[in-house]
């Protein structure tokens, strides 16, 4: 199973830094979420893991080696990238769409195989997506389609996905879908899973390691229930909250603050 590592990191755009100076270890065989407010650095990193974007210092080593330094089939081999809101073309079926996560494997010397057609159609059924392996993606709802892409990467068939915010713009039902079926790659091939996330109660619930980043550096990095505290939400959403044992998981659950009703006795009043 491939390590990844991100060593002296230094990512930027424009003008300045966005993330600097990081060192940074994936555990093996686990969830791994990076939190941080918009702007933080947290899609960013995740873009340099996969190649996609170059440090202005440091590096990322996958397997102990520079990453730059390996080809693109050859890192394509180890490592998939669903990034945010990818778009397929349009009439491209289900199926068309998981076939292209095998390009890494296709050359002169070695044509479509039997491998190839055995990882897509497990790619297929492990993501309940066999029964509409025909369907248009473009006619697919969200958290069908979300389960198209990730089925493409499943067909790669690296130990390492890195999926960049894969519940936006999905509704609570889709979300959990999407998280339950990535736990259970997790839980039954032991793949790798490295996810940017928005909510805070969802990471905690699926995470085994979470790194918080706050302006480029990550501030804080362990289990949620080792690291996810009132004043590390305060420190990195500047959010006032209350963190308390989600009663079905007993991962930690936050209740933020601000404005809102309280329902007491029958009335209704405003709380701050």
């Amino acid at each position: 199973m491939s390590t990844l590592e991100a060593k002296q990191l230094t990512l930027s755009y424009g003008n300045g830094p966005i993330v600097e100076n990081l060192n940074l270890s994936i555990p093996n065989g686990k969830i791994t979420v990076f939190l941080g407010s918009n702007g933080c650095g947290k899609s960013t990193l995740l873009r340099s893991m996969a190649r996609l974007l170059k440090p202005e210092e440091g590096s990322i080593l996958l397997d102990g080696k520079q990453i730059l330094k390996q080809s693109t089939r050859e890192v394509a081999k180890q490592l998939a990238i669903l990034p945010q809101g990818p778009v397929a073309p349009e009439g491209l079926t289900v199926l068309q769409l998981v076939k292209q996560g095998r390009y890494p494997y296709q050359s002169w010397l070695q044509q479509w195989s039997e491998e190839d057609e055995r990882m897509v159609r497990k790619a297929l059924v492990d993501t309940r997506m066999d029964m509409l392996a025909d369907r248009a993606v473009d006619s697919l709802s969200g958290g069908q389609r979300q389960r198209a892409w990730i089925a493409m990467t499943l067909a790669q068939g690296t130990g390492t996905i890195l999926l960049d915010e894969p519940t936006t713009y999905l509704d609570m039902t889709h979300q959990i879908e999407i998280l339950d079926l990535l736990f259970e790659l997790n839980e039954k091939e032991k793949r790798t899973i490295v996810m940017v996330l928005h909510d805070l109660n969802l990471a905690c619930r699926y995470a085994h390691h979470i790194v918080a980043m706050k302006q480029g550096s990550a501030i804080a990095e362990g289990r949620p229930e080792d690291i996810v505290t009132r004043e590390l939400v305060q420190e990195v959403f500047d959010l006032e909250c209350d963190v308390l044992p989600d009663p079905r998981f007993g991962t930690p659950m936050i209740i933020p603050g601000g404005k809102g009703r309280r329902v007491s006795d029958g009335l209704v009043t405003a709380t701050a």
